[in-house]
């Protein structure tokens, strides 16, 4: 008997859960905002060098007019962006071949600044604070830093939660993402948008953290499956909502603004939520906990239940976790015990690899060549059949096969467009987009298998521990790119490579299919022992079998000719 005896005499997965897991959901459509914002508030216009006093005029003028001005650049042949003639060359104007192979004439930087094709974006924070040429690092840096905030939070918020409360901590990562998001729109300089976008990043990881929990803490055993799927899907449709919040406006300032403002909305109805009763009772907070379980036993039109379950009745049923409860828990303690050591270091594994190679498929859409708002439609969508599998595959292969099986295509997938050449664009855009799909269904996994494997005592520092471990293969995804100058198929071998390692791995962890979910350490440790004692009975009984049939076979030789007739009989009768 457990709490999950309890939710399905309150009516199992009902009018509350139902309600709860749809208002924890729907910020979902704005967290795929958060983490790929900078493919677009970050994009890098088409720019080359502006000309002093007749810049107004080149706006409105024809690329032949800047053969004047601006040289060809040699390996892509299309006007250089960070160099332009220091005198003007008005021959090159009609002279059209002297212009294509001119060389020897001089050259300076962009001393006066850039100018920007606003076709493709109005204002980014590239065109804002003219992160290009050799200050182009400084676009990936602003990614790289959200990132590093995304890990601090996890880092931070994971334990936070397992002392203050799992509410507690969403409620305030809602208000802190959106007061600090939408003053990001209001940084006037670089350094303060990377410090607001740090610490943005920080509350989006309390979002994820909390809500992963607060989901799988008041569902029943049989619908976690479905429900950590259908969640996910919010993911998916917020990529394609980004492309048209992206496209409509083209303006980071009010991208910022679109996609940070509804936090405001869920901070206020955050407040309905319920804490998780399981961690009330393992915090000594019995009578809060009985109140929300008669709460969601009203709600889900089970009133008489609020008689039978009373106090006695929640504290017998979790009697061995309160007794646990009772200890501190650290990040230490994920490594203390074998079998939650062998977990915590397979999720390790996994986390980094899923996030390491999603982020590099994921985020620089510009590479692809493809319309950018086009493009990250098509990421999205592809999203919808890759999960729709997943879920297939997780109920009825389990966690272990479903995660591993995903990570293994995924790599399959970045190892065979190594082999595709580069002029077939729309074939490496086509397997960059599969590849994509089944590391989102990856995501979709592990994030439902780490609550399963975790117990309650420790699920939120175990969840923070191992996403700070996706958020360092999020922050290594871009560096790794700089790889392609050393060997251009070098990144996807290490993409590819992380991916395969990580696929085999997986297939250690436990399955967790219809299994409840451990309140304490104690319950995951038992379980691999009573693993361990079966194997070892079932060895014992082998080896008993083996014995008598051996035994049966002497004395069948002792007598004669019967020895055949009696190997032929079932082992029942000869026993």
């Amino acid at each position: 008997m457990g709490f999950s005896d309890l939710l399905d005499e309150v009516g199992g997965f009902g009018r509350f859960q139902l309600i709860h897991v749809t208002l924890l959901a729907i910020p979902g459509l704005l967290m795929a905002s958060q983490n790929l914002l900078n493919n677009f508030t970050a994009g890098v216009p088409a720019h080359h060098c502006r000309i002093p006093n007749i810049t107004a005029a080149l706006n409105e003028s024809t690329a032949t007019l800047l053969r004047a001005f601006i040289p060809l650049d040699s390996s892509s042949l299309t006007l250089s962006k960070c160099s332009r003639y220091t005198d003007a060359q008005w021959h090159l104007i009609t002279d059209t071949s002297a212009y294509t192979n001119a060389t020897g004439l001089q050259t300076e930087g962009c001393a006066e600044g850039w100018t920007y094709d606003k076709a493709e974006f109005i204002s980014s924070i590239v065109s804002e604070w003219d992160l290009v040429c050799t200050l182009r690092p400084l676009k990936q840096m602003s990614q790289t830093i959200y990132m590093g905030g995304v890990l601090a939070g996890s880092i931070i918020f994971g334990g936070l939660s397992d002392r203050f409360g799992r509410k507690a901590l969403l409620v305030w990562s809602y208000f802190q993402l959106a007061v600090l998001g939408t003053f990001t729109a209001l940084s006037p300089s670089y350094v303060v948008y990377c410090i607001l976008r740090f610490l943005t990043g920080m509350s989006v990881s309390g979002v994820i953290l909390n809500t992963v929990s607060l989901k799988v803490e008041w569902i029943p055993t049989k619908t976690r499956t479905l429900v950590g799927t259908i969640s996910s899907f919010f993911f998916t449709f917020g990529q394609m909502i980004l492309a048209g919040v992206a496209y409509s406006l083209k303006d980071w300032r009010k991208i910022h603004v679109a996609v940070c403002l509804p936090f405001f909305i869920f901070f206020f109805y955050s407040w309905w939520f319920s804490e998780s009763s399981r961690w009330l009772v393992l915090n000594g907070r019995s009578e809060e906990a009985l109140k929300n379980l008669h709460r969601v036993a009203k709600i889900n039109g089970k009133p008489e239940m609020t008689e039978k379950i009373t106090l006695e009745v929640l504290e017998s049923h979790m009697q061995k976790e309160i007794q646990s409860s009772k200890s501190v828990y650290t990040v230490f303690d994920l490594f203390k015990t074998p079998t939650m050591r062998k977990i915590s270091m397979c999720l390790v594994c996994v986390w980094f690899s899923t996030s390491f190679a999603y982020y590099g498929l994921a985020m620089d859409l510009q590479k692809f060549g493809v319309n950018i708002y086009l493009m990250q439609i098509i990421f999205g969508v592809v999203d919808f059949p890759a999960k729709l599998v997943a879920l297939l595959m997780l109920s009825f292969l389990g966690r272990r096969v479903t995660q591993g099986t995903c990570l293994l295509m995924s790599a399959s997938v970045i190892f065979a467009n190594i082999f595709v050449p580069k002029d077939m664009q729309i074939t490496r855009t086509a397997l960059a987009v599969i590849g994509k799909g089944f590391t989102s269904s990856s995501f979709t996994c592990v994030y439902l298998f780490t609550g399963e494997l975790y117990p309650t005592v420790i699920r939120q520092t175990g969840l923070g521990f191992v996403s700070t471990m996706a958020r360092i293969g999020s922050m290594a995804a871009p560096a790794v790119l700089i790889l392609d100058e050393i060997m251009p198929a070098l990144p996807s071998i290490v993409y590819g490579g992380s991916a395969v390692l990580a696929g085999f791995i997986a297939f250690f962890l436990p399955e967790t299919l219809d299994v409840p979910l451990p309140d304490t350490i104690e319950d995951v440790e038992e379980k691999r022992e009573k693993k361990s004692l079966s194997l070892k009975e079932q060895a014992w009984n082998e080896s008993l079998t083996l014995q008598d049939i051996k035994q049966g076979g002497e004395t069948c030789e002792r007598c004669g000719g019967e020895s055949r007739q009696f190997l032929r009989r079932p082992i029942t009768t000869a026993f």
